[in-house]
């Protein structure tokens, strides 16, 4: 028999070419899938990184919530070009706690893994007011609107506990106290805040949108903002010889 005739009772078959493929597609998905089984985790675990904090989350879920991701991305590739516009590589640990993670798909405007204290909160807000004011050929829409709408924190402790159950190491203490510490973090003089700085370790506490009269929607956005790529301390890591 030739190996045209062996391969024609596929052609010629359908039920022997379906079970070819799910054989096939079996054997492929078993060689992918059962190493990870021997693995306690795919994950390197990287000193400093942190679940957010009740601010934090609420400015990733707006974040989240105005498709930002739709022309941002937080993913830096290690190539040369991405390492020396953006800076270090980014690290699978970083988005460990993102749920969905925001690494995007497209960049019409710059990637923000990266852009946490790179400026400062005035200029965020402006940014987010009027993004031409600041950058004149930036096509991005402003979003004034943030930081004349109070942000809607009462069930935020709730957002905590559904991300504790998908495995963000969120302690009963943390969620009891989301409210609270979520204030704290706009104002060092509250009596929380160093019970807030405690549970979480380094963090940004301080009114990010310039208003202290009420915590907005632009005061978490911006905290959000703030935080991304400061977690990890990057000096033990040699850049050079790990793009290529």
């Amino acid at each position: 028999m030739s190996l045209w005739s062996k391969h024609a009772i596929f052609e010629k078959n359908s039920i022997i070419l379906l079970l070819g493929i799910i054989v096939v597609i079996s054997i492929g998905g078993l060689v992918e899938i059962a190493p990870l089984f021997y693995l306690r985790s795919t994950i390197e675990q990287v000193k400093g990184v942190r679940p957010y904090t009740p601010l934090e989350l609420a400015g990733r879920q707006i974040y989240v919530r105005e498709g930002c991701y739709n022309c941002h991305s937080q993913m830096i590739r290690p190539l040369r070009d991405e390492v020396e516009r953006y800076g270090h590589y980014s690290l699978a640990a970083e988005s460990m706690f993102d749920k969905p993670f925001q690494w995007g798909s497209k960049r019409t405007g710059p990637d923000l893994a990266r852009v946490g204290d790179k400026y400062s909160d005035d200029w965020q807000l402006q940014h987010l007011n009027n993004p031409r004011a600041l950058v004149p050929q930036s096509i991005m829409p402003g979003y004034p609107f943030l930081a004349k709408t109070e942000l809607n924190a009462a069930d935020i402790g709730d957002h905590l506990r559904v991300n504790s159950y998908t495995g963000v190491p969120y302690t009963p203490e943390m969620i009891a106290n989301a409210v609270m510490d979520l204030r704290a973090q706009t104002n060092p003089d509250d009596a929380n805040a160093s019970a807030f700085e405690k549970r979480y370790g380094k963090v940004n506490i301080r009114d990010f949108d310039g208003n202290p009269q009420k915590i907005t929607e632009a005061d978490a956005l911006i905290a959000y903002l703030q935080v991304l790529g400061t977690m990890v301390d990057f000096k033990g890591y040699d850049e050079k010889a790990n793009y290529r």
